[in-house]
């Protein structure tokens, strides 16, 4: 673990927890096996280079998508009931990007005078540094001690200290599959202590903007063929995998990748291996798992978590969840 300070805010303290080597082999050796699965993905890591990111956050704003805008309105209208129910000390957000939707939160939690230190875990460390600076400068009474990591694997690291609030927003825990949401579960009932709080979104009743007009959402996935290609030395061609996205009902969850137009073989030299593709078969990029209430209240009792209060916009699309041990 490598641990630095910023040499003009010595409130800042960034913990790196990754090996850029291992994460590197790990990643390569995630996609050779995941490319050998039915159906064959590709892990959705590769979406989010420089440009992707670009790509996602102007799906943020698309009219037709409107995930952000519902969290805002809760996180808007709740953060100071939030933050009277959990007198947090300490607020830690796992995959914290930016931290921005976190801004209502952070403000409500100040303001009620028990906010001690933000703790935001993001596996990018340039955009962990630059995020940790912003919020210092904003709240000049805390501390950030921020974490490079995967909240998969490093909720250890979080630091100890009663009075804790872990928040998850956003929509990540919707990618993952039930065994890897259940795990995440896990750990953080393993993480909580007395006086600890986890606060999770639930998107109840959301069609997101997977096929939207303007074509945005099959530009951003499209990216992630074009940085495995150069990543890893592939030969995608981007003219013989039709882009799409549908509802399993049977899963719950948004399917979204592409279905190869022919019969044909992609080779990636950095795995040293040829892939073959049947015509019309199926290449998964991401799911987008909607929970219905009672799904998600029962995956977190069965982690050993207990809910206590469920918050929706007035539209009832989109709710956060706050659950204790």
């Amino acid at each position: 673990m490598r641990v630095t300070r910023s040499a003009t805010e010595p409130r800042i303290r960034i913990d790196v927890l990754v090996d850029e080597a291992d994460r590197r082999a790990e990643l390569y050796d995630t996609t050779f096996w995941s490319l050998r699965g039915t159906p064959k993905e590709l892990p959705p890591v590769w979406l989010y280079d420089e440009r992707g990111s670009r790509l996602f956050e102007e799906i943020t704003r698309l009219p037709e998508y409107y995930p952000t805008g519902a969290e805002r309105e809760i996180l808007a209208a709740h953060s100071a009931e939030i933050a009277d129910l959990t007198g947090a000390r300490t607020l830690v957000e796992l995959g914290a990007g930016t931290s921005e939707k976190t801004l209502s939160l952070l403000d409500a939690l100040a303001a009620a005078g028990t906010l001690e230190r933000f703790v935001p875990l993001d596996v990018s460390e340039e955009v962990m540094r630059a995020s940790a600076e912003a919020i210092a400068a904003r709240y000049p009474s805390i501390g950030v001690h921020g974490l490079v990591g995967d909240f998969e694997r490093d909720l250890p690291a979080i630091p100890d200290g009663g009075g804790r609030l872990i928040a998850f927003l956003g929509s990540t825990v919707g990618n993952l599959y039930p065994a890897g949401r259940a795990g995440l579960f896990r750990a953080v009932a393993s993480a909580l202590t007395p006086g600890d709080a986890f606060l999770v979104k639930d998107p109840a009743v959301i069609e997101a903007a997977y096929n939207d007009s303007r074509g945005v959402t099959e530009r951003f996935v499209r990216n992630g063929l074009t940085v495995v290609n150069r990543t890893l030395g592939g030969d995608f061609e981007q003219s013989r995998f039709g882009f799409e996205a549908f509802w399993d009902a049977g899963r719950e969850w948004m399917d979204i990748g592409f279905r190869s137009l022919e019969a044909q073989t992609v080779r990636i030299e950095e795995l040293e291996t040829a892939v073959p593709f049947a015509a019309g078969e199926r290449l998964r990029f991401e799911v987008s798992t909607k929970f219905r209430r009672e799904v998600i209240e029962a995956e977190l009792v069965a982690a050993g978590l207990r809910p206590s209060t469920w918050w929706t916009d007035p539209a009832g699309r989109f709710a956060l969840l706050l659950a204790e041990r």
